[in-house]
């Protein structure tokens, strides 16, 4: 009697800690949609994608140089924790005439890290503010086009986020500037949307393979 009770638990226990999970991710595990139809920057540059792709989008404004310790704490906080993922890539918008300040962060970035999933896609300063009104945010650009929040772009061009944020409700996107937001906030939105793409994955080739 007392062994198959010990196999009916170790049968019945992984299956009712599968379902456990399983229903967590379904249930839990979806980062809100906030904003749809966000343009792509290859309206303005082509050498640059977000369909396709999980990507953080950030606007660093004309004094990119002033900028470096927004772009530091994102990369060693997100970048660095994320960045081996096939489908993940950092976007930064920036004006047109940018080069050499792009390429001195770019030197300064590759110091800490790979940056090879490092993008900057270059606008004119009215292709820049039009991008960043398809977000439909209560996030502003200042008169410099730079906002220290970078934002969650799924694969379809959807803007994720948070819909019940203890400090803000909504929540568009997230501050660079503030390293506890990014580790305490935007690292567990970054898995969550991850998760979601893997667990699609692998749902998708799973029903192949029946």
């Amino acid at each position: 009697m007392k062994k198959k009770i010990v196999l009916a638990v170790l049968f019945i226990l992984p299956v009712v800690v599968y379902l456990f999970f399983a229903s967590g991710v379904n249930n839990f595990g979806r980062l809100p949609t906030l904003s749809e139809n966000v343009s792509d920057v290859t309206a303005f540059d082509s050498s640059v994608k977000l369909k396709g792709k999980i990507t953080i989008l950030g606007f660093l404004g004309h004094n990119i140089s002033a900028k470096q310790g927004n772009a530091f704490n994102l990369n060693q906080k997100i970048y660095k924790r994320f960045g081996e993922f096939n489908d993940f890539q950092m976007v930064m918008v920036v004006p047109e005439g940018s080069q050499d300040q792009v390429e001195a962060l770019k030197d300064e970035l590759g110091k800490l890290s790979d940056i090879d999933k490092w993008h900057f896609a270059y606008g004119t300063d009215d292709e820049i503010k039009t991008l960043f009104q398809t977000l439909q945010s209560n996030v502003t650009l200042d008169a410099d086009l730079f906002t220290p929040n970078v934002f969650i772009i799924d694969k379809d061009l959807m803007l994720r986020g948070r819909t019940d944020d203890e400090d803000e409700g909504i929540k568009y996107g997230f501050d660079t500037s503030s390293v506890a937001e990014l580790n305490n906030k935007m690292v567990d939105d970054v898995k969550i949307i991850l998760a979601e793409y893997r667990l699609a994955l692998k749902k998708n080739n799973a029903d192949r393979n029946k």
